[in-house]
């Protein structure tokens, strides 16, 4: 009997090419060759609903740092599914990556505040590309993808 494929979600905004290549390489890295049990999709925050994060196993958001703020993009998603999905969701493991061109300890706190609000299980701490644009970003942000993917397809999390 073959296991339950899982699914992953990635909520990311990518309004740059730097920050859509961070998507892709969370994406690259969910879909290691030697991952077979788990699915993954990206959807830009602003298509995400309540259906999607309902169907997920695992949710992997990125946003960038606006203002000390996570982006607005990630905001609506947030606004939007936040209460149709805080009952169904409670424990849905999460991870959280920020592009930032300052600190990102606001953009972190705000988008962990309503994580935690949400009863979901950080993996592990946010993750924050900050500073100058590094390549070094893209091989870190597909090891979160692969973490995030190994995790659910071993029953981990």
């Amino acid at each position: 009997m073959m296991a339950e494929t899982k699914t992953l979600l990635i909520v990311a905004h990518a309004p740059s090419t730097n920050t859509a290549a961070l998507k892709d390489a969370v994406l690259r890295g969910a879909g290691h060759e030697e991952i077979d049990g788990v699915t993954a999709r990206w959807i830009p925050p602003l298509e995400a609903g309540a259906a999607d994060v309902r169907a997920a196993d695992g949710i992997i958001l990125g946003t960038t740092e606006n203002l000390g703020y996570m982006s607005g993009a990630l905001k609506d998603f947030f606004d939007r599914t936040y209460y149709r999905v805080i009952e169904e969701k409670e424990g849905l493991p999460y991870l959280l990556y920020i592009r930032a061109g300052l600190d990102g300890t606001g953009t972190k706190r705000a988008v962990t505040g309503i994580c935690s609000g949400l009863r979901w299980n950080p993996v592990q701490d946010p993750t924050i590309f900050h500073g100058e644009w590094d390549d070094a970003f893209l091989g870190q942000a597909e090891e979160l993808g692969q973490l995030m993917a190994a995790g659910l397809e071993a029953g981990i999390f």
